[in-house]
């Protein structure tokens, strides 16, 4: 009797103390926990990047001693350079204005109105001047695009053993397109494009190509992928 007393008794100590080192410990803080954070890629910013593609377009043709007689041809080839711009978003539309400019030869030949001569076209420069107005899905930007155009040609009208004739003009005119940019990593992007080219037409002086004074039009179209390294924020936070 008197040992189960005893236990009775330690075991109600043990929990008076128990209970009063609870008692004495502060309550639990709570923590709330932290807000969840989205990463919004910005494409606003200056960046410059370089390009390279496949072009194909035709010339047309005409000397005035031969009316109604049209010498066209088809020309094709590739070109390598690189653009300039400065980007600027607000919401989800991004707002640009880019510089281009890229060393071709996209070339192309046909027999001329008298065919000992073989008439050929060379874009041997193209280069615009474009704004640009896209939206932007995160990284990812779809946009079009279009301005002002510059191609440095030669039209030539050689044949074997001469004379051979030549006239370099510098032609002026709009070039139009669409594209996707895929920011692949911050300040990293990379770009697929599309783009048609028109220029005024220019008349070729009397002897220039060979015979009479020649009408020359020449349009194109092209494929280009490119590379560009903005400044400025990749992301921004939005909670």
């Amino acid at each position: 009797m008197k040992r189960i007393l005893l236990a009775t008794v330690a075991f109600a100590a043990l929990g008076s103390v128990t209970s009063a080192s609870a008692a004495d410990l502060a309550p639990r803080p709570y923590t709330k926990a932290p807000p969840m954070v989205a990463a919004v890629y910005d494409w606003t910013g200056f960046y410059i990047g370089a390009s390279g593609g496949y072009a194909w377009g035709r010339t047309r043709w005409q000397y005035a001693l031969a009316p109604g007689v049209n010498t066209n041809h088809d020309s094709d080839g590739g070109f390598v350079g690189g653009q300039v711009g400065y980007n600027w978003q607000s919401g989800g539309w991004v707002f640009g204005l880019e510089g281009d400019a890229h060393w071709a030869d996209i070339s192309g030949a046909t027999l001329c109105p008298n065919p000992v001569y073989t008439c050929d076209t060379d874009v041997r420069t193209l280069a615009t001047l474009r704004a640009r107005v896209g939206y932007a899905a995160g990284p990812v930007l779809f946009y079009g695009t279009g301005g002002g155009a510059y191609a440095d040609t030669r039209y030539s009208a050689t044949t074997p053993g001469g004379p051979n004739f030549a006239y370099n003009s510098d032609r002026w005119g709009y070039a139009a397109g669409a594209g996707i940019e895929w920011g692949f990593a911050p300040n990293w992007s990379a770009k697929v494009e599309y783009m048609h080219y028109g220029f005024e037409g220019v008349t070729a002086p009397a002897g220039a190509v060979g015979g009479g004074p020649a009408d020359l039009n020449t349009r194109l179209d092209t494929v280009k992928v490119g590379i560009n390294y903005r400044w400025g924020s990749p992301v921004v936070a939005r909670y």
